[in-house]
């Protein structure tokens, strides 16, 4: 096929018109693929060296095929071939500056066969190109939609989703168990990521993620597609089992009933999509008590004692009630636990008092062996909340002597017992500390209890420099989260780097007058 660069060629323009339809990308894009096929074609015949460049008329079709050379101002020039100094290029073209370019017109290209089918690969990869990339921009903002497509095929077991305009991926791992899906078949999913990788952008669904539930419920509920009613959370085990949170922010409809539908018809659409994962709708609560009672439904729930610190709470259930909060596999508890976002320990009526007896007896043991008290006024301090030797010394007269059966002088002996026993513990903490080697100045530092210095001295931290060395984390694992915080751990490790730096400046000679002070020793 010959180019003639004298000749309109109106056919190019019908087969970019007839390509772009056909792909739904912008003529313009295929015109330019064409103008790198005759370009590629042209660097063949006249130099891959040369700047080669093909235009094609948008008009009329007219092909043009030029060399472009560069006006450069040194001499020699980097690149024979692109390049010409600016003395030479004046004397083709007087006036011409550097940076513009001498372009000479070349004589059309013969395409032969060979030619011929490398313009047509190079068109087909660049128009690929364009349609990648219109794909990638049409499905990035779609991430968190739900989309139907059919089944293409299956790669190791990863089904291949034709969208229509694109092909997106449904990997096993993110099908409903024991759901079979084969070619052919019509799939609705969520998208859940777009990436745009080398071979193409990547476009991946889900049946198990969480947002795919919300969006069926979106679609089926008219008052959650309005804004009137918000999910606020999902927790899923697929197939199987689902809860979803909700909120109602106009107080006269009740998202649970709206949710559910006139005998269940909203919910049974859902349920038929998910191949019969059974859903609980619960009401959310901003009392995080109320929300992991609500969560562990259809359980009944006696008590919840929360940790905010740890994000932990214990719950307690009747007797009964125990296989029913758990559920099979501890399916229920789980669901709870990922709705709210809580660790929930589930614990019976029966097994909490039996724990707060077993730690009623070990705080009256402990106040029997260190205050030399009968079990009767031991049992009297636990039951007022004191849980530890620590607390009576530290509570004010008049707090324990208005425990009904004290007085001043009772309230003041029990602190005097308790003081002592703390200094005796003190002293035998301190005397194993140094049996075990750990010098005073770790102990100077500061922050640390004496049991904490002996537990240091276990663990082979003895000097400055051991603890120096320490990360925050190892001394928090050495210590335990109950003993020391993340800040605290870093105040200690810097206050007992300190004597590296004040050993330095002082074992450094003080520079001679008008000499300036070598840095090059200090330590980084």
């Amino acid at each position: 096929m010959a180019v003639d660069v004298a000749i309109a060629r109106p056919e190019l323009l019908q087969v970019a018109d007839a390509v772009a339809r056909e792909k739904m990308i912008e003529r313009d894009e295929v015109l330019e693929a064409m103008e790198q096929a005759i370009q590629k074609a042209g660097r063949a015949k006249y130099g891959h060296e040369k700047d080669i460049r093909a235009f094609i008329d948008r008009k009329d079709g007219r092909v043009r095929l030029e060399r472009w050379t560069e006006v450069v101002e040194q001499e020699p020039v980097e690149n024979e071939a692109t390049q010409i100094p600016l003395r030479i290029a004046q004397k083709i073209r007087p006036g011409i500056k550097a940076g513009e370019h001498i372009i000479d017109p070349l004589p059309p290209i013969d395409f032969g066969r060979i030619a011929a089918q490398t313009a047509k690969q190079v068109i087909v990869q660049r128009v690929r190109e364009v349609e990648r990339r219109k794909q990638y921009e049409e499905y990035k903002d779609r991430v968190g939609e739900i989309v139907s497509g059919v089944v293409k095929r299956t790669e190791y077991g990863n089904l291949m989703v034709d969208l229509g305009r694109a092909e997106a991926l449904l990997r096993r791992d993110e099908t409903i168990p024991r759901e079979s899906l084969r070619n052919g078949d019509r799939v609705r999913a969520y998208i859940y990521d777009v990436r745009e990788e080398p071979r193409g952008p990547q476009i991946f669904l889900s049946r198990t993620h969480p947002g795919f539930l919300a969006k069926l419920f979106a679609q089926e509920v008219p008052e959650i597609y309005d804004g009137i009613i918000e999910i606020k959370a999902v927790a899923r085990d697929p197939g199987s089992r689902a809860k979803m949170a909700v909120i109602s922010r106009d107080s006269s409809i009740d998202p649970v009933g709206a949710c559910v539908g006139m005998r269940g018809s909203r919910v049974q659409a859902v349920v038929a999509e998910l191949q019969g994962e059974k859903i609980d709708i619960i009401p959310w609560s901003p009392d995080q008590a109320t929300f992991i009672v609500n969560a562990l439904a259809p359980a009944e729930v006696t008590k919840v004692v929360l940790d905010d610190e740890n994000r932990r709470c214990e719950v307690v259930v009747p007797d009964d009630q125990l296989s029913l909060a758990i559920g099979r596999r501890g399916q229920n508890v789980r669901l709870a636990s990922q709705l709210t976002r809580w660790d929930i320990d589930i614990l019976t009526e029966a097994e909490e008092s039996e724990r707060r007896q077993e730690e009623f007896r070990k705080r009256s043991a402990l106040f029997v062996e260190a205050l030399d008290v009968d079990d009767v006024i031991a049992g009297l301090l636990v039951t007022e909340g004191f849980g530890s030797v620590e607390d009576i010394a530290a509570v004010e007269d008049e707090e324990l002597a208005g425990i009904e059966g004290f007085d001043e002088n009772v309230a003041a002996e029990l602190k005097r017992r308790a003081e002592a026993w703390l200094q005796r513990r003190d002293e035998e903490l301190d005397a194993r500390r140094r049996e075990l080697g750990v010098e005073d100045a770790v102990a100077e530092v500061g922050g640390f209890t004496p049991a904490m210095l002996v537990t240091l001295g276990e663990k082979g931290v003895k000097t400055l420099d051991d603890l120096a060395d320490l990360a925050s984390d190892e001394l928090i694992e050495i210590l335990g989260s109950e003993a020391i915080d993340e800040e605290t751990a870093n105040a200690v490790i810097m206050a007992a780097r300190e004597h590296w730096f004040s050993g330095e400046a002082a074992a450094a000679p003080a520079p001679a007058a008008g000499e300036a002070a070598d840095d090059s020793g200090a330590r980084a």
